[in-house]
């Protein structure tokens, strides 16, 4: 990606000590829209149609497509994409690199109706948690089949510290979110930031479907902040059995995740952690 970069200088004054201090440069995160467009069929008679815009910290912006895809329902798998291309318009300064097309293998036509089914309206909808719920048992199928992890909360508690030195652009900016996926053992095998946090998560399970890691039945995904529905229900699409959270999690996500049997993790700090659910991979528990 050729655009200007996920980081930007500007100048401020900087007030301290009861006086503004002489100009200064501050480096923030960018934030900047993305258009997803799907197309797929016949090349004579291919459709296309857009699929979500959401504003992101540009850079992974193909990890971000397939785990979005994914996440979805609209993909299985890296290989049923066939080809993703930025969509260069007129007016270059605005629009470059921030619309991405990405088109289907040939016989995949997607179940665009999965897209108005999953939606969720986070301010205020007419579903109650438990329909929400009951709805998504139909479409939520993680594989937790595999051996499942034995964790050791002392490796546990130390994910944010281990964390820590991959966020680069939270070091320098101190205004983006985290997700990162761990082995049970502590070993970092993916990290992303975003502005978004859905899109951290996006991002690193997008990058593990590029290395057909996915189903990760025994990977944790960690996040910097909190654990909202949203991201459980990313996790459990991805066949994610825990997350552990530096923020707390939601009512709604907690139930979604004891509805799995998903171990839960919030207020995640070197020396304590909250277990919220999922007690039985713990050996203590099990």
């Amino acid at each position: 990606m050729k655009a200007g970069g996920s980081l930007r200088k500007y100048a401020i004054l900087r007030w301290e000590e009861g006086k503004f201090s002489p100009s200064r440069q501050d480096q923030l995160a960018c934030e900047e829209p993305l258009e997803i467009r799907l197309c797929w069929g016949p090349l004579e008679e291919s459709q296309t149609r857009s699929v979500i815009s959401t504003l992101r910290m540009p850079g992974m912006d193909y990890e971000l497509a397939l785990g979005w895809l994914f996440g979805e329902g609209l993909i299985q798998s890296h290989s049923d994409v066939v080809k993703m291309t930025y969509c260069l318009g007129k007016n270059r300064a605005e629009q470059q690199y921030n619309i991405l097309l990405v088109r289907l293998k040939p016989g995949l036509n997607p179940d665009l109706s999965k897209l108005e089914r999953q939606s969720v309206s986070h301010g205020g909808c007419g579903l109650c948690g438990k329909q929400e719920i009951a709805s998504l048992k139909q479409l939520l199928q993680p594989d937790f089949s595999l051996i499942e992890p034995r964790l050791d909360p002392v490796i546990l508690a130390q994910l944010q510290t281990l964390a820590q030195p991959q966020q680069k652009a939270f070091a320098k900016t101190g205004g983006v979110h985290a997700a990162a996926l761990f082995s049970p053992q502590g070993q970092l095998q993916h990290l992303h930031e975003d502005v978004g946090r859905h899109n951290a998560v996006d991002k690193v399970i997008g990058a593990a479907l590029m290395l057909g890691q996915v189903p990760l039945n025994r990977q944790i995904l960690f996040l910097s902040g909190r654990a909202g529905f949203e991201l459980v229900q990313k996790a459990l699409m991805a066949s994610i059995p825990v997350i552990v959270s530096v923020g707390a999690p939601t009512s709604l996500a907690l139930e979604l995740a004891r509805s799995y049997e998903q171990t839960l993790i919030g207020f995640t700090k070197p020396e304590r952690f909250n277990l919220y659910s999922g007690a039985q991979r713990f050996q203590q528990f099990s």
